[in-house]
């Protein structure tokens, strides 16, 4: 169901599959901001990103998609994003493992790259449904899946062990196909609000 070798770029960012080589310039990323202290979030430590980057090619075997997020504007690398949990018979999966450096948020840096998972998941794989998942005290993730469109499936309680030994409810939200016409409409939408406060005369 899925092109590992799979290239998306739009005016904002570049999703190039993942590789050992992004090592380096994601553990600067995840330096911006600090992000692994965020106890709600699964983002590795600069020490951990190795070992977190060949965990994320290995799985694309079982028909994951890890992407490095590429900035176009300075061409610096900010953050991951992926396909995972693929199930190519139900056409199916999730998205999720974002982070981007702190730098990058509340840009249009994660819009874009939603949308340019999206429109390729459901226009070019013809899936039935992306699903999105997260911390239920993750509240800025949660508001900016939100903010995509995807409306909130439930929340699975006593789902995870996190690392600091503390218990994760996740919630869960997704946008099925026939969602996707209108979702796609929102997205640009917005991208063509950032367009215009950056080019204000245009």
């Amino acid at each position: 169901m899925t092109d590992l070798e799979i290239c998306l770029e739009g005016a904002y960012v570049a999703l190039e599959p993942l590789m050992h080589s992004h090592v380096d310039a994601l553990q600067s990323a995840v330096r911006d901001g600090q992000l692994w202290q965020l106890w709600y979030a699964s983002v590795p430590s600069p020490d951990e990103m190795a070992r977190y980057v060949d965990t994320a090619i290995k799985a694309s075997i079982n028909g994951d998609m890890a992407f490095a997020v590429r900035n176009i504007k300075n061409q610096q690398i900010i953050g991951t994003t992926r396909f995972y949990n693929v199930e190519p018979a139900h056409k199916r999966g999730l998205i999720g493992y974002t982070w981007y450096a702190k730098s990058a948020q509340g840009t249009a840096i994660n819009t874009e790259a939603k949308y340019l998972l999206m429109q390729y998941w459901f226009e070019a794989q013809q899936a039935n449904a992306v699903e999105f998942r997260t911390h239920f005290f993750n509240e800025a993730s949660r508001r900016a899946i939100e903010r995509l469109g995807a409306k909130q499936d439930g929340i699975l309680r006593s789902h995870q062990i996190l690392k600091d030994g503390s218990v994760r409810d996740t919630v869960v939200y997704s946008i099925i196909a026939s969602e996707w016409p209108a979702v796609k409409n929102n997205l640009q939408a917005k991208l063509d609000k950032f367009r215009s406060a950056a080019n204000p005369d245009a």
